[in-house]
């Protein structure tokens, strides 16, 4: 999702894009990720690259977030420096911050307390890729920087409900729910915690801003400023989708983190800033489901 709408948006701009399919490199392999950057030799990387999931998929497959996260990360990294490749940009996760860290969630926050326990594999893999920037940064001098979005959505999201993250799932459920003429819909957890969705081409946008103006040694969030419970986020993909069921709370599945905004004043005191709504960004996405997946997932259920 992330690398497609980074490619749209510097092909957009008239960037020459150099890319390569998981078919043809696997990340996890560092000869073969070695021998692509020495061969290619990209004036700078975009560092999309990661298995992620949700809270089921994270608290089912720790060993998997881990090892193939902590895998990419160093052989990405030290590839680029070996390469010669001056600039990287990390793409971190808001899952790096404490559990109960002070709201908004400012970078300093950073190691100041324990993870959420359902996703902590994922969040320390991502924590020590924000660390492999700053060492390679401060031992040889790379302009390698971290950029910490907060949850994303858009097009080319993950709608598979076991690895989904919420947003997407709530779009597949309700639809499969309207489809199948369901008069209920269950979601999982009581709908109260708090969270924060940016749109990946806004994402986009701010990652290449930042690729061209940050240089800092900290890491730096990009987020959309607003937050929305998840009860109040299944009411509105409802309406996106047309389910006019009743939405039921499932309070016996967890919750994760019960707030999560982030503090995005830095970046926005450079110049970046949203432009794509939540209600409209729901909308445009689930016309890219409807074009896109739907059909996959009506058989499915047919």
């Amino acid at each position: 999702m992330v690398g497609s709408a980074l490619v749209r948006y510097l092909e957009g701009r008239g960037d020459n894009v150099l890319k390569v399919d998981r078919s043809v490199v696997d990340l996890r392999n560092q000869i073969a990720v070695e021998l692509w950057l020495k061969q290619n030799r990209p004036d700078a990387i975009l560092f999309a690259a990661a298995k992620v999931g949700g809270i089921y998929a994270n608290d089912t497959f720790p060993a998997d977030f881990i090892y193939d996260n902590l895998t990419i990360e160093t052989n990405i990294i030290h590839s680029a420096h070996a390469a010669g490749i001056d600039r990287l940009v990390f793409l971190g996760s808001s899952c790096i911050y404490p559990k109960f860290a002070e709201q908004p969630i400012k970078e300093d926050s950073l190691l100041t307390g324990p993870l959420e326990p359902t996703n902590e594999w994922y969040a320390v893999a991502k924590i020590a890729g924000i660390k492999l920037c700053q060492a390679y940064r401060k031992q040889y001098g790379r302009h390698y920087i971290s950029v910490m979005p907060c949850n994303l959505y858009g097009p080319n999201d993950n709608f598979d409900l076991s690895t989904s993250h919420v947003l997407p799932a709530l779009m597949r459920k309700f639809h499969t729910a309207r489809i199948q003429e369901q008069n209920e819909a269950i979601v999982w957890g009581s709908g109260t915690p708090l969270r924060e969705f940016l749109h990946v081409d806004d994402l986009a946008r701010g990652v290449v801003f930042c690729l061209d103006n940050y240089d800092g040694y900290d890491h730096i969030n990009c987020g959309a400023g607003v937050e929305i419970s998840i009860a109040d986020l299944a009411k509105t993909v409802a309406r996106a989708v047309g389910f006019d069921g009743k939405i039921v709370f499932d309070s016996s599945k967890p919750d994760g983190t019960p707030r999560k905004m982030m503090d995005s004043s830095r970046i926005i005191a450079m110049g970046w800033k949203p432009e794509i709504s939540l209600k409209d960004g729901i909308a445009q996405t689930y016309d890219w489901f409807l074009a896109n997946k739907a059909s996959q997932f009506t058989r499915e259920v047919a």
